[in-house]
């Protein structure tokens, strides 16, 4: 997943999926100041978290970081992948900027992107995804699980 955030809270995120190796790449590089944490999520549960380093000082960091899942090709249709936006507070509560999920059970634009890039393996494939507040995108997340 490549993520590039702009300030009006929008991300753009790429995803390169290779069904050879079973592996879900995701290379981040925001263009502002916050960090961005990815979750991988299957029945309600999370199975792996990652995230970018904090760019301290700085208006305008610079973030080149890939990060990969190992996802046998079986599991692909289960997943999800959550991606958050923070603001890093060195004091309080770090704060969400914002979220979205994609994943078979993603609607709309996650839906969309999750199955463009699972019918093109080993193709970036990048879209914007307007962020949501974080209690929003979360709720659908506990309704997806509920259902299992």
């Amino acid at each position: 997943i490549l993520v590039n955030f702009l300030p009006d809270k929008i991300l753009s995120l790429p995803l390169l999926f290779l069904p050879t190796w079973s592996l879900l790449l995701i290379i981040l590089m925001p263009s502002t100041d916050p960090y961005v944490k990815i979750q991988l999520l299957q029945g309600g549960k999370r199975l792996k978290k990652k995230k970018t380093t904090v760019k301290k000082n700085t208006l305008n960091p610079y973030y080149n970081e890939s990060f990969s899942f190992e996802i046998p090709l079986e599991q692909m249709q289960k997943i999800l992948v959550a991606v958050t936006v923070f603001d890093y507070d060195k004091i309080g509560k770090n704060d969400a900027i914002g979220k979205i999920f994609v994943g078979s059970k993603a609607t709309g634009l996650g839906l969309k992107h999750w199955s463009d890039m699972l019918a093109n393996p080993r193709r970036p494939i990048a879209q914007w995804h307007p962020l949501q507040p974080e209690e929003d995108i979360d709720g659908q997340l506990a309704a997806l699980a509920a259902k299992k």
